[in-house]
Protein backbone atom coordinates (compact mmCIF):
# COMPACT_ATOMS: atom_id res chain seq x y z
CA UNK A 1 0.00 0.00 0.00
CA UNK A 2 0.61 3.84 -0.38
CA UNK A 3 1.21 6.03 2.44
CA UNK A 4 1.93 9.60 3.59
CA UNK A 5 5.71 9.35 5.50
CA UNK A 6 7.30 11.44 7.76
CA UNK A 7 11.12 10.83 8.07
CA UNK A 8 12.23 13.98 9.81
CA UNK A 9 10.62 16.35 11.68
CA UNK A 10 10.63 19.64 8.60
CA UNK A 11 7.77 21.20 7.17
CA UNK A 12 4.98 19.32 5.47
CA UNK A 13 6.42 19.96 2.05
CA UNK A 14 9.10 17.25 3.04
CA UNK A 15 6.32 14.58 3.39
CA UNK A 16 6.40 11.64 0.99
CA UNK A 17 3.64 9.17 -0.88
CA UNK A 18 5.41 6.40 -0.70
CA UNK A 19 4.98 2.62 -0.64
CA UNK A 20 5.16 0.80 2.83
CA UNK A 21 4.08 -2.58 4.16
CA UNK A 22 0.32 -3.36 4.53
CA UNK A 23 -0.66 -3.62 8.33
CA UNK A 24 -1.35 -6.85 9.71
CA UNK A 25 -4.57 -6.97 12.60
CA UNK A 26 -4.04 -8.12 15.81
CA UNK A 27 -6.49 -9.32 18.58
CA UNK A 28 -8.86 -6.99 18.78
CA UNK A 29 -8.22 -4.88 16.28
CA UNK A 30 -9.79 -3.85 12.29
CA UNK A 31 -7.74 -2.86 9.02
CA UNK A 32 -9.80 -0.29 7.65
CA UNK A 33 -9.33 0.69 3.43
CA UNK A 34 -8.99 4.19 4.38
CA UNK A 35 -11.34 6.47 1.95
CA UNK A 36 -10.78 9.33 3.55
CA UNK A 37 -8.54 11.64 6.33
CA UNK A 38 -8.82 14.29 8.17
CA UNK A 39 -6.10 16.64 9.03
CA UNK A 40 -5.81 20.20 11.14
CA UNK A 41 -3.44 22.52 12.56
CA UNK A 42 -1.97 19.88 14.92
CA UNK A 43 -1.03 17.44 12.06
CA UNK A 44 1.29 20.35 10.46
CA UNK A 45 2.91 20.14 14.28
CA UNK A 46 2.95 17.18 13.99
CA UNK A 47 5.52 16.63 11.32
CA UNK A 48 7.46 19.12 12.21
CA UNK A 49 8.12 18.18 15.93
CA UNK A 50 6.47 21.34 17.06
CA UNK A 51 3.96 19.57 19.17
CA UNK A 52 3.88 18.96 23.15
CA UNK A 53 3.50 15.33 22.01
CA UNK A 54 6.68 14.35 19.50
CA UNK A 55 5.73 10.48 17.69
CA UNK A 56 8.65 8.52 17.32
CA UNK A 57 10.25 9.05 13.29
CA UNK A 58 9.09 7.64 11.05
CA UNK A 59 5.65 7.73 11.29
CA UNK A 60 2.31 8.15 9.46
CA UNK A 61 0.59 11.37 10.15
CA UNK A 62 -3.28 11.96 9.86
CA UNK A 63 -5.49 11.68 12.98
CA UNK A 64 -8.88 10.90 11.54
CA UNK A 65 -10.06 8.71 8.65
CA UNK A 66 -12.97 7.05 7.17
CA UNK A 67 -13.50 4.11 5.25
CA UNK A 68 -14.69 0.15 4.95
CA UNK A 69 -13.39 -3.16 7.28
CA UNK A 70 -11.34 -5.02 5.37
CA UNK A 71 -10.78 -7.54 7.97
CA UNK A 72 -10.99 -7.82 11.55
CA UNK A 73 -8.76 -9.48 13.78
CA UNK A 74 -9.58 -12.08 16.18
CA UNK A 75 -12.09 -11.67 19.13
CA UNK A 76 -13.90 -9.12 17.00
CA UNK A 77 -17.61 -8.83 17.67
CA UNK A 78 -20.00 -6.17 16.16
CA UNK A 79 -17.95 -5.26 13.12
CA UNK A 80 -17.55 -6.93 10.05
CA UNK A 81 -15.68 -6.78 6.75
CA UNK A 82 -17.83 -3.88 4.32
CA UNK A 83 -18.85 -1.79 7.47
CA UNK A 84 -18.55 1.90 6.29
CA UNK A 85 -16.35 3.09 9.78
CA UNK A 86 -14.92 6.82 11.09
CA UNK A 87 -12.52 7.02 13.40
CA UNK A 88 -9.57 8.98 15.13
CA UNK A 89 -5.90 7.84 15.69
CA UNK A 90 -2.41 9.52 16.64
CA UNK A 91 -1.19 9.18 13.51
CA UNK A 92 -1.93 6.71 10.54
CA UNK A 93 -4.70 8.15 8.99
CA UNK A 94 -2.47 9.64 6.12
CA UNK A 95 -2.31 5.96 4.40
CA UNK A 96 -4.66 3.96 2.35
CA UNK A 97 -4.97 1.13 5.11
CA UNK A 98 -4.51 0.95 8.69
CA UNK A 99 -4.94 -1.19 11.75
CA UNK A 100 -7.10 0.30 14.80
CA UNK A 101 -8.40 -1.20 17.61
CA UNK A 102 -12.12 -2.38 16.46
CA UNK A 103 -13.59 -0.69 19.43
CA UNK A 104 -12.88 2.70 18.46
CA UNK A 105 -14.63 2.70 15.32
CA UNK A 106 -17.64 4.24 14.43
CA UNK A 107 -20.48 3.32 12.09
CA UNK A 108 -20.79 6.01 9.67
CA UNK A 109 -24.76 7.16 9.35
CA UNK A 110 -26.23 5.79 6.08
CA UNK A 111 -26.59 9.66 5.29
CA UNK A 112 -23.01 10.68 5.52
CA UNK A 113 -20.38 10.04 2.81
CA UNK A 114 -16.70 9.33 3.37
CA UNK A 115 -15.12 12.97 2.78
CA UNK A 116 -17.21 14.72 5.46
CA UNK A 117 -17.56 11.43 8.25
CA UNK A 118 -13.73 11.38 8.21
CA UNK A 119 -13.61 16.10 9.08
CA UNK A 120 -16.07 15.53 11.99
CA UNK A 121 -14.48 13.89 14.90
CA UNK A 122 -12.41 16.31 16.05
CA UNK A 123 -13.85 19.43 15.01
CA UNK A 124 -17.68 18.71 15.59
CA UNK A 125 -17.07 16.44 18.48
CA UNK A 126 -14.99 19.49 20.05
CA UNK A 127 -17.81 22.10 19.11
CA UNK A 128 -20.32 19.82 20.58
CA UNK A 129 -18.68 19.46 23.74
CA UNK A 130 -17.18 23.23 24.37
CA UNK A 131 -20.87 24.41 23.30
CA UNK A 132 -22.59 21.87 25.46
CA UNK A 133 -20.32 20.59 28.59
CA UNK A 134 -17.84 23.97 28.88
CA UNK A 135 -20.44 27.18 27.24
CA UNK A 136 -23.78 25.77 28.73
CA UNK A 137 -24.92 27.14 25.42
CA UNK A 138 -28.58 27.79 25.46
CA UNK A 139 -30.84 28.56 23.07
CA UNK A 140 -31.44 32.33 21.90
CA UNK A 141 -27.64 33.25 23.20
CA UNK A 142 -25.22 35.28 20.97
CA UNK A 143 -22.08 33.11 19.78
CA UNK A 144 -19.30 34.93 18.50
CA UNK A 145 -17.13 32.49 16.79
CA UNK A 146 -13.32 33.46 15.97
CA UNK A 147 -11.63 31.74 12.85
CA UNK A 148 -14.90 31.16 11.13
CA UNK A 149 -13.85 29.73 8.10
CA UNK A 150 -11.57 27.28 9.15
CA UNK A 151 -12.17 23.63 10.20
CA UNK A 152 -12.87 24.16 13.93
CA UNK A 153 -14.65 27.13 13.46
CA UNK A 154 -17.12 26.24 10.83
CA UNK A 155 -17.96 23.11 12.76
CA UNK A 156 -19.12 25.61 15.56
CA UNK A 157 -21.13 27.62 13.28
CA UNK A 158 -23.33 24.59 12.53
CA UNK A 159 -23.89 22.63 15.37
CA UNK A 160 -24.40 26.24 17.36
CA UNK A 161 -27.57 27.36 15.02
CA UNK A 162 -28.72 23.82 15.43
CA UNK A 163 -28.85 24.28 18.61
CA UNK A 164 -30.73 27.40 17.85
CA UNK A 165 -27.79 30.13 19.20
CA UNK A 166 -27.57 33.20 17.23
CA UNK A 167 -24.01 32.84 15.48
CA UNK A 168 -21.69 35.99 14.55
CA UNK A 169 -18.46 34.63 12.97
CA UNK A 170 -15.33 36.34 12.84
CA UNK A 171 -13.00 36.00 9.62
CA UNK A 172 -10.67 38.31 8.04
CA UNK A 173 -11.49 38.32 4.59
CA UNK A 174 -14.61 39.04 1.97
CA UNK A 175 -13.95 35.36 0.92
CA UNK A 176 -13.92 33.31 4.49
CA UNK A 177 -17.12 36.03 5.59
CA UNK A 178 -18.82 34.63 2.98
CA UNK A 179 -18.10 30.90 3.38
CA UNK A 180 -19.41 31.76 7.15
CA UNK A 181 -22.56 33.06 6.05
CA UNK A 182 -22.84 30.00 3.91
CA UNK A 183 -22.30 27.62 6.74
CA UNK A 184 -25.60 29.44 8.41
CA UNK A 185 -23.76 32.31 10.32
CA UNK A 186 -26.11 35.13 10.80
CA UNK A 187 -23.78 38.08 11.06
CA UNK A 188 -19.90 38.65 9.81
CA UNK A 189 -17.18 40.73 11.51
CA UNK A 190 -13.99 41.84 10.12
CA UNK A 191 -11.17 41.42 13.26
CA UNK A 192 -8.89 43.08 10.87
CA UNK A 193 -10.90 46.38 11.44
CA UNK A 194 -9.36 48.61 14.46
CA UNK A 195 -12.82 49.42 16.01
CA UNK A 196 -14.48 45.84 15.03
CA UNK A 197 -15.42 45.50 18.57
CA UNK A 198 -18.05 48.43 18.03
CA UNK A 199 -19.62 46.20 15.15
CA UNK A 200 -20.10 43.50 18.14
CA UNK A 201 -21.70 45.86 19.90
CA UNK A 202 -24.31 47.39 17.42
CA UNK A 203 -25.02 43.46 16.42
CA UNK A 204 -25.66 42.90 19.87
CA UNK A 205 -27.71 46.41 20.70
CA UNK A 206 -25.26 47.01 23.42
CA UNK A 207 -25.96 43.83 25.20
CA UNK A 208 -22.22 42.10 24.42
CA UNK A 209 -21.41 38.57 23.40
CA UNK A 210 -22.37 35.20 25.59
CA UNK A 211 -20.55 33.10 24.58
CA UNK A 212 -16.72 33.39 22.28
CA UNK A 213 -15.79 30.14 20.77
CA UNK A 214 -12.07 30.93 20.11
CA UNK A 215 -9.48 28.55 18.35
CA UNK A 216 -6.89 31.20 17.15
CA UNK A 217 -5.56 32.87 20.28
CA UNK A 218 -3.22 35.95 19.53
CA UNK A 219 -4.36 39.69 19.87
CA UNK A 220 -8.00 39.10 19.30
CA UNK A 221 -8.97 37.26 21.58
CA UNK A 222 -8.43 39.75 24.50
CA UNK A 223 -10.91 41.63 22.44
CA UNK A 224 -13.22 39.09 22.44
CA UNK A 225 -13.08 38.63 25.61
CA UNK A 226 -13.58 42.31 26.64
CA UNK A 227 -16.84 42.08 24.12
CA UNK A 228 -18.46 39.59 26.44
CA UNK A 229 -21.81 40.33 28.15
CA UNK A 230 -21.57 40.00 32.00
CA UNK A 231 -21.38 36.19 32.77
CA UNK A 232 -20.51 35.90 29.37
CA UNK A 233 -17.94 31.99 28.42
CA UNK A 234 -14.84 32.49 26.65
CA UNK A 235 -14.24 28.72 25.36
CA UNK A 236 -10.29 28.79 24.95
CA UNK A 237 -10.20 25.78 21.81
CA UNK A 238 -6.93 26.66 20.79
CA UNK A 239 -3.99 28.94 19.06
CA UNK A 240 -3.69 28.90 15.00
CA UNK A 241 -2.75 32.00 15.41
CA UNK A 242 0.66 31.31 16.69
CA UNK A 243 0.25 33.20 19.92
CA UNK A 244 -0.57 32.85 23.22
CA UNK A 245 -2.50 36.18 24.46
CA UNK A 246 -1.76 37.11 27.99
CA UNK A 247 -5.06 37.80 29.46
CA UNK A 248 -5.46 40.65 32.17
CA UNK A 249 -7.15 38.44 34.83
CA UNK A 250 -9.03 41.55 36.29
CA UNK A 251 -11.29 41.12 33.17
CA UNK A 252 -12.86 37.88 34.17
CA UNK A 253 -13.35 39.34 37.73
CA UNK A 254 -14.63 42.32 36.22
CA UNK A 255 -17.07 40.90 33.51
CA UNK A 256 -17.87 38.22 36.31
CA UNK A 257 -17.44 36.07 33.11
CA UNK A 258 -15.83 32.78 32.81
CA UNK A 259 -12.31 31.71 30.66
CA UNK A 260 -13.37 28.04 30.25
CA UNK A 261 -10.87 25.51 27.98
CA UNK A 262 -11.81 23.02 25.74
CA UNK A 263 -9.76 19.91 24.98
CA UNK A 264 -11.75 17.85 23.15
CA UNK A 265 -8.93 15.04 23.05
CA UNK A 266 -7.95 15.29 26.71
CA UNK A 267 -11.68 15.16 27.74
CA UNK A 268 -12.08 11.81 25.32
CA UNK A 269 -9.04 10.25 26.75
CA UNK A 270 -9.17 10.98 30.68
CA UNK A 271 -13.22 9.84 30.68
CA UNK A 272 -14.19 7.80 27.35
CA UNK A 273 -17.07 6.94 29.51
CA UNK A 274 -18.32 10.30 29.48
CA UNK A 275 -17.40 11.04 25.84
CA UNK A 276 -18.96 8.63 24.71
CA UNK A 277 -22.46 9.88 24.47
CA UNK A 278 -21.00 13.43 22.52
CA UNK A 279 -20.15 10.67 19.46
CA UNK A 280 -23.61 9.34 19.59
CA UNK A 281 -25.94 12.34 20.14
CA UNK A 282 -23.20 13.85 17.54
CA UNK A 283 -23.88 10.43 15.29
CA UNK A 284 -27.60 11.24 15.33
CA UNK A 285 -27.92 14.38 14.65
CA UNK A 286 -26.28 13.61 11.48
CA UNK A 287 -28.48 10.37 10.67
CA UNK A 288 -31.95 12.20 11.72
CA UNK A 289 -30.93 15.56 9.68
CA UNK A 290 -30.94 17.61 12.56
CA UNK A 291 -27.20 18.38 11.06
CA UNK A 292 -25.57 18.34 7.60
CA UNK A 293 -21.69 18.23 8.26
CA UNK A 294 -20.55 20.80 5.01
CA UNK A 295 -17.57 23.13 4.31
CA UNK A 296 -14.93 20.63 3.55
CA UNK A 297 -11.31 21.00 1.87
CA UNK A 298 -11.25 18.13 -0.52
CA UNK A 299 -6.96 17.18 -1.52
CA UNK A 300 -5.70 14.11 -2.87
CA UNK A 301 -3.89 11.76 -0.29
CA UNK A 302 -0.66 12.11 -2.30
CA UNK A 303 -1.06 16.15 -1.63
CA UNK A 304 -0.93 15.94 2.39
CA UNK A 305 1.79 18.52 2.19
CA UNK A 306 0.46 21.25 0.24
CA UNK A 307 -2.66 20.48 2.32
CA UNK A 308 -1.32 21.07 5.66
CA UNK A 309 0.66 23.87 4.36
CA UNK A 310 -2.47 25.52 3.39
CA UNK A 311 -3.89 24.68 6.81
CA UNK A 312 -0.72 26.57 8.59
CA UNK A 313 -0.93 29.91 6.38
CA UNK A 314 -4.31 29.50 6.93
CA UNK A 315 -5.72 29.50 3.32
CA UNK A 316 -8.35 26.20 3.68
CA UNK A 317 -11.58 27.02 3.57
CA UNK A 318 -13.41 24.24 5.99
CA UNK A 319 -12.35 21.38 7.36
CA UNK A 320 -8.99 19.62 4.94
CA UNK A 321 -10.13 15.90 4.21
CA UNK A 322 -7.43 14.02 2.35
CA UNK A 323 -9.31 11.35 -0.54
CA UNK A 324 -8.19 8.25 -1.82
CA UNK A 325 -9.71 7.94 -4.51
Amino acid sequence: MKAILCHDYAPPEKLRFEDVPDPAAKDGQAIIAIKAAGVGFVDGLLVQGLYQVKIPLPFIPGTEFSGIVESVGAGVTGLKPGDRVLGSTMGGACAEKIAVPAASCVPIPDNLDFAPAAGIIISYCTALYGLRACGNAKEGETLLVLGAAGGVGSAAIQLAKAMGLSVIAAASSKEKRKTALELGADHTVDYTKEDWRSDLKELTGGKGIDLVYDPVGGPISEAALRSLAPGGRHLVVGFAAGDIPRIPLNLPLLKRCSVVGVDWGGFARAEPQNAAPFMRDLMAMIAKGELKPEGFALYPMADTGRALSDIAARKALGKVVLTND
